[in-house]
């Protein structure tokens, strides 16, 4: 077995953050590039909504047998071959003409980079000791909150400067370099492929599907980090526009503090977390204690109150990503050798959430915009008041159930 070094680590683990940035880059870039989609292509906000949220199906159609394949193959050689999926994606993207072929481009690349989180959480639980899974999965959310940093002004005036097509092109080598990082730097390990029969891996998701933890934590996780994703790598951009007034390139700045709140905010929740828990405070505190302040930047939106903007977006983007911490409840519940479907498992319901979310923001926008002649701030904010009370009766229920503190045996599998 590779030692346990801190070089090891950084081997074993950065190449995964990295992919984890790679993703959020590709989920946040259409935002930034959607006025040039809407110009070119003629687009309503059912179909920018509906393109967009492609990336998110395709994450969707891929996390279960994701999960099979982590637990099997292990993360290094399965996101590896994702990777290049991707990167093929991308391209078709950059050379799409029609609605059609972008969305099925968006669907490819979601497809790709659908295991990045997952693979690099599996990394981790490969890895680290279970009571530091959250350190160490806050830390590679902070990296995709520095991809989405980067896939805002950024990505914005690569687009005005090299066009959204080249700008593309420049991602696909990006991403190729990603994958050789995993494939090249991160060590083999000899626990890196267990084989294990098909149908005991069914059996294990079978298992999982009938855990009532399962059942507490995911609605709170797809119902809080999907509203989460869904508007902030599309419609929170829309929002400033068509409701505050703002141009494309001051909505793209303002998006930076978002990204800049997220990153900072996913590495701070994740030392909290793993502080509060060397007390025996649960992860269930910390959730609710963000969770708190997040209803308040939404409620912000919502009702339009007067409060600055890079104040709300300071809060949302600060604590918005703290139900991830689910995540880590899930992977020391579970175990190591169950982590990756738990999670993947998990990840299917986030990421159908957010984009059953993301493409029905643009219905009702259109619909209610046009067809009962509500004014945008109305329209945006009945949109949002749904997703909050979903946020709400999912975090109640979640709240209410009770959880173990981690601990270093793996549950009977």
């Amino acid at each position: 077995m590779t030692p346990l070094t801190r070089s090891t680590l950084l081997r074993a683990l950065g190449p995964f953050a990295a992919g984890y940035f790679t993703s959020y880059l590709f989920r946040v870039v259409n935002a930034a590039i959607s006025d040039d989609l809407i110009a070119e292509l003629s687009l309503s906000n059912t179909d920018l909504g509906l393109m967009t949220s492609m990336y998110l199906y395709g994450f969707v159609l891929f996390q279960l047998p994701l999960g099979l394949l982590l637990d099997r193959f292990g993360p290094r050689l399965v996101q590896t071959w994702l990777l290049l999926l991707a990167a093929s994606g991308a391209a078709w993207f950059a050379m799409g003409e029609t609605t059609a072929s972008l969305a099925g481009a968006r669907l490819l690349i979601g497809i790709g980079l659908g295991g990045c989180l997952m693979s690099a959480f599996k990394a981790n639980a490969m890895w680290l000791p279970p009571e530091r899974l959250a350190l160490g999965n806050s830390t590679v959310v902070t990296f995709g909150g520095l991809g989405f940093l980067c896939g805002t002004y950024p990505a914005n005036l690569a687009a005005d400067i090299i066009g959204w097509r080249a700008l593309f092109a420049v991602l696909v080598v990006f991403t190729l370099c990603v994958t050789a990082s995993i494939y090249f730097l991160v060590p083999k390990r000899d626990d890196d492929h267990r084989p294990v029969a098909l149908a005991a891996q069914l059996r294990g998701y079978l298992g999982i599907f009938k855990d009532p933890i399962f059942w507490r934590v995911t609605p709170m996780v797809a119902a809080i980090s999907g509203t989460f994703i869904a508007v902030q790598t599309l419609w929170a951009t829309r929002w400033m526009t068509d409701v505050i007034g703002l141009d494309r390139h001051t909505a793209g700045q303002q998006l930076m503090v978002l990204g800049l709140a997220f990153a900072i905010g996913s590495l701070l929740t994740g030392i909290i977390a793993d502080r509060v828990q060397r007390r025996g405070i649960g992860l269930k505190t910390v959730v609710a204690g963000a969770f708190s302040l997040y209803v308040a930047a939404q409620l912000a939106m919502i009702f339009a109150l007067p409060v600055p903007l890079p104040v709300i977006w300071i809060i949302y983007g600060f604590t918005g990503q703290a139900a991830n911490l689910g995540y880590a409840t899930l992977g020391a519940h579970f175990g190591r050798d169950l982590a990756g479907r738990a999670q993947s498992a998990a990840n299917l319901m986030l990421f159908l959430a957010s984009a059953l979310f993301q493409s029905s923001i643009g219905w009702v926008l259109d619909h209610l915009g046009h067809g009962f002649s509500q004014s945008p701030t109305t329209s945006y904010a009945i949109a949002f008041g749904a997703l909050l009370v979903l946020q709400l009766l999912a975090f109640a229920w979640y709240v209410t159930g009770r959880y173990a503190a981690p601990h270093r045996s793996a549950p009977a599998r």
